[in-house]
């Protein structure tokens, strides 16, 4: 399904999707929409590129109005909302750093306002920065982690949950990193760690209101995410990607889509506190 990737590398997270080689498929063509998530809103961490642009449009296939929080990229940001728009429903993008609070109940209140309410909330947006050595990771890098991929979670969540009625959903985007570790991603893995603790013990603080929190743990997926980090410390890594995988390839964030679907959807109403694996095969308990 992957084209093969050549070596290379982009200088700044959360990185462009437009300069991705080869290009990543989002959604595809043959992905027919049912109406699982009609008249529904939701709420999209990173969802300018990458996982977070897939979930998005999947989501306005199914029928839901879709905001987005980015960073910096208005071009991807603003083909995110074109796309879906295509589908027939409203989106609406925001400018904005998860580590920020204000700008999270900010992000908030504009997707009720322009929508009128919110239903659905992914916390994706997150960075990750290669370290070999522990004793290299300097006390920024380790905190910026922490910034966007716990604080961030927490301030979103917060924000939305005022306005989340019952079957109201969130859903966490973590990492098969969380689970199976990996040597030179110390810190960041220890932030899909503490998601998985957070996504745990909201679900079962918020079950009583109707309320379901779940995650996904991804594997390897070709999102700028990967040349903005690994590229920087080596290119060829970044061609390399997913070869260790059972299936041998990297994944496509169209491959991740429907797991976000099935997760906001009502198909899994009797679901809270779980982690749905899309990684490959990759052997890992959880």
């Amino acid at each position: 399904m992957t084209s093969s990737i050549p070596p290379q590398s982009q200088p700044h997270q959360p990185g462009v999707e437009r300069l991705m080689n080869p290009p990543a498929e989002h959604i595809r063509a043959d992905y027919r929409g049912s109406g699982k998530l009609k008249g529904r809103r939701a709420l999209v961490t990173g969802g300018d590129s990458g996982i977070g642009r897939a979930a998005a449009l999947h989501f306005a296939r199914e029928g839901a109005d879709v905001a987005i929080l980015y960073l910096e990229e208005d071009e991807d940001a603003h083909e995110t909302v074109r796309l879906a728009k295509a589908e027939g429903v409203r989106a609406l993008a925001i400018r904005g750093d998860v580590s920020n609070s204000a700008v999270c109940d900010d992000a908030v209140g504009q997707c009720v306002e322009t929508f009128g309410g919110l239903d659905i909330l992914v916390n994706n947006a997150g960075v990750q920065y290669v370290s070999e050595d522990l004793t290299d990771i300097t006390d920024e890098m380790w905190q910026r982690h922490m910034d966007v991929n716990i604080n961030g979670y927490f301030y979103m969540a917060r924000a939305a949950l005022p306005h989340l009625g019952e079957k109201g959903v969130i859903i966490n985007t973590s990492s098969i990193n969380a689970f199976a570790g990996n040597q030179s991603l110390v810190a960041y893995t220890t932030t899909k760690a503490a998601e998985m603790g957070f996504t745990r013990a909201l679900a079962l603080q918020l079950a009583p209101k109707g309320i379901r929190v779940n995650a996904v743990a991804p594997g390897p997926v070709w999102t700028p995410l990967q040349p903005a980090s690994w590229g920087p410390v080596d290119p060829q890594a970044v061609a390399d990607l997913g070869k260790k995988t059972p299936m041998g390839r990297i994944g496509q964030p169209s491959e991740l889509g429907p797991a976000y679907v099935y997760l906001a959807a009502e198909d899994s109403s009797y679901v809270t506190g779980q982690t749905v694996h899309v990684n490959g095969g990759m052997i890992i308990n959880g």
